[in-house]
């Protein structure tokens, strides 16, 4: 069972009004969603509550089926909640034009271009770029995904095919397509979950350079608790299906944050306690 410091915490209040300049970049409000109808309904995402301001990189973890996937999927609008309110930007999502960008545990790359191409379909497809892309000068955009190839260390592969390069290289090129277009939100769906440790860690320094120098926004689904607070300014943990957020703290570790931290009490003791609250969150712990 929780302990009563954890139960406060896993209560945590959403009445406190969003900073001045419109500082809000995602809220739920009691957003639940059921799949099917009548006696075969399930309740992936009982109603939850979630406020992430502009520049915050949350982080969400918890059992599979827990509903992790699913908030990604409100937040950017593939999925509709069956009750409840969720709003981007200050608007119900949907209702303002908002750049998104996203990766997944499966760097899809379209085998027939080049990695560089593959890093700019965005710009052909996102305004304001798309309108721009035709008339633009080749090398503008060019030099966008190089230098951002440069910066996770794929100098010079631009001219490759997919096939040519591994899976971290593949997983270092999808983060480039994601941050081309400069979004505002940037939602990341397991993106390491397939790679070996030593990859894992070092894209973890990498996402967290690009994340310092541009700021944006951004939702992390992962089951790696280690991760999840090299990488979050704020840790969200999920109860199992249906499921809802049952707490919600802050990281506080100094940045640029390095994999020898990892190893600190204090690193830790919170990977430690993310453990221990999942654990006995599961209906079948005493």
């Amino acid at each position: 069972m929780l302990t009563e410091q954890q139960s406060t915490r896993a209560t945590p209040s959403f009445d406190v009004v969003p900073g001045e300049g419109g500082r809000e970049a995602i809220k739920l409000e009691k957003a639940e969603v059921v799949y099917g109808r009548g006696k075969r309904t399930t309740q992936a995402l009982a109603p939850t509550q979630l406020r992430v301001e502009k520049g915050e990189f949350v982080a969400l973890v918890g059992p599979s089926g827990c509903g992790k996937s699913t908030i990604l999927k409100l937040v950017s609008n593939l999925l509709a909640p069956s009750s409840g309110h969720v709003h981007v930007g200050g608007r119900e999502v949907g209702a303002k034009r908002v750049g998104v960008g996203m990766a997944f545990q499966n760097p899809t790359m379209l085998p027939w271009l080049s990695v560089r191409d593959n890093v700019m379909l965005p710009l052909k497809i996102v305004p304001p770029f798309r309108s721009r892309f035709r008339k633009a000068r080749k090398g503008e955009f060019r030099d966008r995904a190089d230098a951002l190839l440069e910066k996770v260390g794929l100098k010079g592969f631009g001219d490759k095919q997919p096939w040519q390069l591994s899976g971290g290289m593949l997983q270092r090129a999808s983060l480039c397509r994601a941050l081309i277009h400069e979004p505002e939100l940037l939602l990341l769906d397991e993106p390491f979950g397939a790679l070996d440790q030593f990859t894992r860690e070092e894209l973890w320094g990498i996402l967290q350079n690009l994340w310092l120098e541009s700021k944006p926004t951004v939702l992390l689904v992962t089951h790696d608790l280690r991760e999840a607070a090299f990488l979050g300014t704020r840790i969200c943990v999920m109860s199992p299906r249906p499921g809802k957020i049952i707490d919600d703290q802050p990281v506080p570790m100094a940045r640029p944050r390095t994999i020898s931290m990892t190893y600190d009490q204090d690193f830790v003791r919170l990977t430690q306690q993310l453990r221990e609250l999942i654990t006995h969150s599961r209906p079948d712990v005493a």
